[in-house]
């Protein structure tokens, strides 16, 4: 595989590192000659002076040839244009690293579809995901890869006092566009029917639209558990974006910005939240905050040794968890030893997503729950559906269940009438260790 990446900063030179190790053929793109003799005393690639949202330095570096671009710059605007240029020429995949929500939410224009992009990727909003699978249940954050907010995964155990144990699934009513997907019971996981019965101590997997998933807790019988308390210093982008994968559910967050526009702004777009115009590491703000009794303080501040203080600041003063973001990844196994429990670095996570991007597999696992239960991503081709198919031509039953449709940009939970087609990603929640089986019901051999 031959591959250009454009901007060899962190995201770019992480990247790099395990492409490299991969055996790729890289070539290297950036305007500092420093950062290139950098990459050259410690890798064997091949790099190149210039500016890479330049169609003559793309093409002089084989973007017509590649088979996959990376533009990996500081600038949200030279990585679009760069990866869109490149496709141009003729690269068979590109991908763009971006920073600023605006170009990853698409709430206005779809980015991608308009610069002729395979991929935006946004290192901080990976990151925030990545710190929030630390807080969450794995299936929740399986499901945030796949659907960005718009559909909801949770495990939980049904209480004794559930009103529906005992009734029949069919019985239920559960709300429009929501399921459950699996049943752990006595160490036995199986897919339900309609004739399911819920018992007490049941584990279950729940998938379900966004905005009818509370609904879906309540009439199940769900108590929710005490919410325990999150501080978050700094207010970034991906401070935000952390706010949102963790909205409503379960968690108390308090956010700390020092800067009064910035903390106003963040005020009316996350009202569910508690936003202070403070600095937590100021010790009588500490004090009055009762900051020291919060269960997690997340340091996501744009200056990484804000961070470092303030994660070991709020150790030090009785926080019983504390995360800090950082650039440099060689800070990553030092800070556990100076008292801070984990910390991320975007340029690393970035790299491990585009790891995922470029597995090239039909079939992949995205996770294994502690019920038994493995989650699947299925990538369907026209030579596995040159034809539409109905879901009642597909029952994967006892071995699993498709538990939702991405197509185009839209993203659901089937219902039994729905179709699937060629393009479409489906997500598959199965037993654990029926991968085989699967696979063949999904071909319909």
């Amino acid at each position: 595989m031959k591959i250009l990446i454009c901007g060899m900063g962190e995201v770019g030179t992480h990247s790099a590192e395990f492409l490299n190790a991969a055996g790729r053929s890289i070539t290297a793109i950036d305007l500092d000659a420093a950062h290139l003799r950098t990459i050259t005393d410690t890798m064997d690639i091949s790099v190149l002076q210039g500016n890479c949202a330049s169609a003559a330095v793309l093409r002089e570096a084989g973007a017509a040839t590649a088979d996959l671009v990376l533009a990996t710059t500081d600038d949200d605007e030279v990585n679009l244009v760069t990866a869109s240029i490149a496709k141009a020429l003729g690269a068979s995949r590109t991908v763009a690293h971006i920073r600023h929500a605006t170009y990853f939410d698409q709430a206005d224009i779809d980015y991608e579809k308009h610069f002729g992009i395979n991929h935006i990727v946004c290192p901080q909003y990976a990151t925030a995901t990545a710190i929030a699978r630390s807080l969450r249940n794995p299936a929740a954050i399986a499901i945030e890869h796949f659907a960005r907010g718009r559909i909801d995964m949770h495990e939980i155990v049904m209480d004794d006092k559930a009103p529906v144990l005992g009734h029949p699934l069919a019985e239920v009513q559960l709300p429009q566009g929501t399921r459950i997907a699996a049943i752990s019971r006595d160490s036995e996981v199986f897919i339900p029917r309609a004739t399911t019965t819920l018992q007490a101590n049941d584990r279950i997997v729940l998938i379900g639209d966004a905005e009818v998933f509370d609904d879906l807790l309540k009439r199940l019988g769900f108590k929710e558990t005490k919410r325990r308390s999150i501080v978050i210093m700094g207010g970034t982008p991906m401070a935000a974006w952390l706010c949102e994968v963790l909205r409503e559910r379960g968690w108390s967050i308090r956010l700390f910005e020092t800067d009064r526009d910035r903390a106003e702004v963040l005020a009316q777009r996350l009202p569910w939240i508690t936003v202070l115009n403070a600095d937590p590491t100021d010790t009588s703000v500490f004090a009055e905050e009762h900051i020291g009794q919060a269960d997690v303080f997340i340091a996501m501040h744009q200056h990484e040794e804000e961070n470092i203080v303030g994660a070991v600041f709020a150790k030090a003063g009785g926080v019983t968890e504390t995360i800090a973001v950082v650039e440099r990844a060689r800070y990553l196994d030092l800070l556990y030893h100076i008292g801070v429990d984990r910390a991320y670095s975007p340029g690393m996570v970035a790299a491990k997503e585009l790891e995922i991007l470029l597995d090239d597999s039909s079939f992949q696992r995205l996770a294994t729950l502690a019920s038994g239960v493995d989650i699947y991503l299925v990538h369907i081709t026209d030579q596995d559906f040159p034809n539409p198919r109905p879901l009642t031509e597909m029952n994967l039953s006892p071995n699993g269940v498709i538990a939702a449709i991405r197509r185009e940009g839209d993203v659901w939970v089937p219902g039994a009438q729905d179709v699937i087609q060629a393009d479409d990603s489906i997500m598959v929640i199965g037993r654990e260790g029926q991968e085989k089986e699967l696979r063949k019901a999904l071909r319909g051999s």
